[in-house]
């Protein structure tokens, strides 16, 4: 079976597809130079991020008892979570 070429449906597909690469171009241009402006700024806003999310985990580990009284448990947790997104994010490529 031969694919359809001419159909207007796929020529509004062409179109829509276009104007979205014009948007994602123009929004990365935007945030090209704002990086580029202040780059000292986005640097220390994703370091406050990475803190604060690190920060967080610990506080949600020391409210869980079990994980705050027993390193291996949480040594353990740990390092089973990693393989299982390490394997999924494999099986993912």
């Amino acid at each position: 079976m031969e694919p359809i070429k001419n159909h207007p449906l796929i020529d509004k597909e062409k179109a829509f597809l276009n104007k979205e690469k014009q948007l994602v171009q123009k929004i990365d241009t935007k945030r090209q130079a704002a990086f580029t402006r202040f780059p000292l700024l986005f640097t220390l806003l994703g370091t406050f991020g990475l803190v604060a999310t690190f920060y967080g985990f610990e506080h949600l580990i020391d409210r869980a008892d079990v994980l705050a009284d027993n390193p291996f448990i949480l040594l353990g947790t740990g390092v089973i979570t990693l393989i299982l997104t390490g394997s999924l994010y494999k099986k993912l490529q």
